[in-house]
């Protein structure tokens, strides 16, 4: 185990704190440091708070040193992504229509748990401007850059508490993922980021974009993010839509033997264009799960794109959000966002119960798809980060994220749980993720998988 604060995983760092060999302060100064040192560059926080996060940090201490350790990551520093609502913070959602200056006394369900359970609060991370896109970077914050190599994106929305994970500046964080916004940077980045099913998470306030609205974890380990699970898991009687507690814990089902479950395939989801060189390094890995056990068998899901009924979808909730906002916030917006929100106010409600429609029949054939296969794995994105400041890859022609995202937002519109774990790295040194996939309610499973493809490929 490694004794550098900024490399350790939450888990390592709670095993020292028991210990003695390192407290929640030093951890805590630690990721200020790296803070300071490298978001310059990268562009992850919006708001850094090390006055309070010291705060915090000695709370945590001094329950270590009298044995009265409030939770599962007690004094582990973790940051928020700028769309959760935290109790004397701003949530400004990356835009310049929304005041800072004004009372902040709520905690979202997602904060309100990380507070209950005595993690130290880092700061807030950049999103695009009301997390409408596949990229970070909005005109209140300015574009967020991938620790892997600045000059390009870390994805999005959920880029800037990607590249703060990445990037060491701290070893948690949570996000929220729409259409693939924790996966996709998590992808971009190698790290892990997790979506759990819809519901699994409590929100508040509720999203406009209905069940394609998820919160999840994004961490440097499986481990991690199970733990963080646990926590964000909990009960909060402000979501009607959220599910019923777990019979047992995430953390308790990690270890579970997974090699009698059936695993499909599917390099393209029967539709997708992939990189030659994501799909080289995803068909590597998928060997390697073969030879540690795994039965892995090719299979396409059956559905056909359904990125028309997506993009309904979310421009409706898109124009739905931003018809509450000040007059004059068209004029302001992201000129993308802008895009989206005119083209939502020309969908009818029969539009939209059309898409929910073509979103229930990618469920069903997904539900059918998993009575022969447990899990499915694809790669998560079929490219690799590209150059930072474009909502598209230049010079290929596409017009919206959700081209060049192909695997990960069909899994919003079936609300079942998919994670992204590394799965290796180009040629070119750029991370490329694997995606693993099950049916709804399953994310024990999904994350046993993750942990069980996490150590066969990191061997």
């Amino acid at each position: 185990m490694t004794t550098e604060p900024t490399a350790m995983s939450a888990v390592e760092l709670v095993t020292a704190y028991s210990t003695g060999a390192l407290s929640p302060v030093e951890a805590t100064r630690a990721a200020l440091d790296a803070i300071a040192e490298r978001d310059p560059e990268l562009n992850a926080f919006c708001l850094v708070d090390p006055e309070r996060a010291l705060i915090q940090a000695k709370e945590s201490e001094a329950r270590w040193l009298s044995g009265h350790v409030q939770g599962l990551l007690d004094g582990v520093p973790i940051s928020i992504k700028d769309i959760f609502l935290t109790e004397g913070w701003p949530t400004r959602r990356g835009s310049t229509s929304i005041e800072a200056d004004v009372p902040w006394p709520l905690d979202s369900p997602v904060a309100a748990r990380l507070r209950a359970d005595g993690m130290v609060f880092l700061g807030k991370t950049t999103t695009p401007e009301l997390a409408w896109k596949a990229t970070t970077d909005s005109p209140l914050t300015g574009i967020t850059r991938n620790p892997a190599d600045p000059s390009t994106t870390s994805g999005g929305s959920s880029g800037g508490s990607a590249a703060a994970v990445a990037a060491g500046m701290g070893p948690v964080s949570v996000g929220t993922d729409g259409g693939g916004s924790v996966r996709i940077p998590a992808s971009f980045c190698g790290i892990v980021g997790f979506k759990p099913t819809y519901g699994r998470i409590p929100l508040y306030p509720a999203s406009p974009f209905g069940p394609l609205a998820h919160a999840g974890p994004m961490t440097r380990t499986v481990e991690d993010a199970a733990l963080l699970m646990d926590i964000l898991s909990l009960p909060d009687p402000r979501d009607p839509t959220a599910l019923a507690p777990m019979m047992t814990t995430f953390r308790g089902q990690l270890h579970r033997d997974v090699r009698g479950v059936t695993v499909a395939y599917s390099a393209t989801l029967g539709y997708a264009q992939v990189d030659p060189e994501v799909a080289a390094v995803l068909a590597a890995a998928v060997a390697r799960l073969e030879a540690a056990g795994l039965r892995v068998l090719a299979a396409d899901p059956g559905f056909a794109e359904p990125r028309a009924a997506f993009e309904q979808l979310w421009a409706s909730g898109a124009a739905t959000m931003l018809s509450k906002f000040p007059e004059g916030t068209r004029d302001r917006v992201d000129p993308g966002l802008r895009a989206v929100w005119e083209y939502g106010e020309t969908l009818s409600a029969v539009d939209h119960l059309d898409a929910r429609a073509i979103a229930a029949e990618v469920g069903i054939v997904m539900g059918a798809f998993h009575t022969a296969y447990d899990v499915l794995i694809t790669p998560t994105m079929p490219i690799t980060a590209f150059e930072a400041g474009h909502d598209v890859p230049p010079g290929s022609g596409l017009r919206g994220w959700p081209e060049w995202t192909p695997f990960t937002y069909p899994f919003n519109l079936t609300q079942q749980p998919a994670i992204s774990i590394p799965a290796g790295t180009t040629s070119a040194g750029l991370p490329v993720g694997m995606q693993i996939v099950g049916p709804r309610h399953s994310d024990d499973l999904v994350l046993a998988m993750a942990r069980f493809a996490e150590q066969v490929l990191a061997g």
